[in-house]
């Protein structure tokens, strides 16, 4: 069996290394980014209340993520959405849409009881197979 080269990215938040976390982990062509909240650098919650502009700032996050690991946001095949209130399922999804509605990975979106933090709103995960081409529409 071949072994495939293992790369973890850090985003340099000090909980990874006090956890033992990697914002992204990189496998052969797969790209793998963990669960995304708007905690910044701080340690502060941006975008608090605001499910869009939450979803926004954590896809730009995931963007920087995947680019650092050497994809982008079109090789993205699957993302993960947890929220704290499903009712606000539109405005996740209006984000959402401005990042990927030509690329249409699947997606999920579950409601939890809580995040980590109160003022979460949304955490995303994402995983992306760099190298990877649409060759059709799909089929029905």
């Amino acid at each position: 069996m071949e072994l495939l080269k293992r790369e973890n990215f850090s985003s340099g938040a000090p909980f990874e290394e006090k956890v033992g976390y990697s914002r992204a982990v990189r496998v052969g062509n797969h790209i793998f980014v963990g669960g995304t909240t708007t905690t910044n650098s701080e340690g502060v919650v941006e975008g608090e209340g605001d499910p869009y502009l939450q979803t926004r700032i954590i896809l730009e996050k995931i963007r920087s993520a995947i680019a650092t690991a050497g994809g982008t946001l079109s090789d993205v095949v699957r993302v993960r959405f947890y929220v704290t209130d499903i009712s606000k399922g539109a405005e996740y999804l209006r984000a959402y849409s401005e990042f990927f509605k030509a690329i249409k990975p699947t997606i999920t979106m579950a409601e939890v009881k809580a995040l980590a933090r109160p003022a979460h709103l949304v955490e995303i995960e994402a995983d992306a197979l760099v190298g990877a081409y649409m060759t059709s529409a799909g089929r029905r």
